[in-house]
């Protein structure tokens, strides 16, 4: 999908809300039945309006990654509430949880924080995070890829903490890389642009939060993010 729009001026914003309203009208059009997703999901509130906007039009298995998820308690306090949720959220039934063994390294690693330390001070929506979106999103896109699933997005953009457009620019860049490289038959999943926070979609989130009681915690995940909080 092109994003590039030859008149368009350095200030122009692209609406991902809108380019996924597109995306949906033609697969819905396409009446071929639902195609699968891969859902990168960090936790349950921001999974909970995301799985309501697209239970309709996909097959959806949910991959949790958070290697950046500081400490282990809190880690496991996230994974637990996405799968009681899970479990009971009418929308969710027969969507499938895919989990990854914890390995906080691979965060400090992407990141790189210990070799530029001007990182661990960045607030939200800096370098520090878009490392760590392309992280956690790569390894999903790489277990979609693996998994022949049709399509692939992650429920990051619900924050208005987070960076949309870097996040979507990673998305695309992935089916890209994946398209080039790709053997002959081999399914390429597409990636389904997304800025789910708009049309209220954060707000309806903090409703079904509110309606399941579900924790929300209070800082992005990571270390970093959990100081800047509490200074």
């Amino acid at each position: 999908m092109q994003l590039s729009n030859k008149n368009a001026t350095p200030q122009t914003k692209i609406d991902y809300n809108q380019i996924m309203e597109n995306q949906l009208k033609e697969i819905k059009a396409t009446n071929g039945g639902k195609p699968s997703l891969l859902l990168h999901a960090c936790c349950a509130p921001c999974s909970s309006y995301v799985i309501q906007k697209l239970a309709e039009f996909f097959e959806i298995t949910i991959y949790f990654y958070n290697p950046n998820i500081h400490p282990k308690e809190e880690y496991s306090r996230r994974l637990k509430e996405l799968e009681q949720f899970l479990n009971k959220f009418p929308l969710a039934t027969g969507i499938q949880l895919e989990t990854t063994v914890y390995q906080p390294q691979d965060f400090f690693d992407a990141t790189n924080v210990d070799q530029e330390p001007a990182l661990k001070t960045e607030t939200e929506r800096g370098e520090r995070c878009s490392r760590c979106y392309k992280l956690r999103m790569q390894r999903a896109y790489d277990f979609a890829l693996k998994n022949k699933f049709d399509y692939f997005t992650t429920t990051l953009s619900i924050s208005p903490h987070k960076d949309a457009k870097k996040i979507n620019l990673i998305g695309k860049e992935l089916e890209q890389v994946a398209t080039e490289c790709k053997s002959n038959n081999s399914i390429v999943p597409s990636y389904l642009f997304a800025d789910f926070k708009k049309k209220n979609g954060f707000k309806k989130s903090l409703e079904l939060s509110k309606e399941f009681g579900l924790y929300r915690q209070d800082y992005c995940g990571c270390i970093f993010s959990n100081i800047d909080f509490n200074i």
